[in-house]
């Protein structure tokens, strides 16, 4: 597996570290979960974004009028 030296501020270092010790796993893991779920999330919005260019925002709304609302 390619290694990355990153350079990190102290402070953001601690935090991470106090993050994966409460995950009970390793440093470089949190960083490359941590880094996974920003691209993952990146690249949904870009998604969205690129999918709702030529969208009707009113028809969205007239559409989602009357649908039940779904409990969280």
């Amino acid at each position: 597996m390619p290694r990355t030296t990153v350079r990190l501020p102290q402070w953001l270092k601690r935090a991470a570290e106090e993050f994966a010790a409460k995950d009970g796993v390793s440093l470089n893991q949190f960083i490359a979960l941590a880094l996974a779920e920003k691209v993952g999330a990146s690249g949904a919005a870009q998604f969205f974004a690129e999918r709702g260019k030529d969208g009707d925002p009113d028809w969205a709304v007239e559409f989602l009028k009357g649908r039940p609302d779904v409990p969280g």
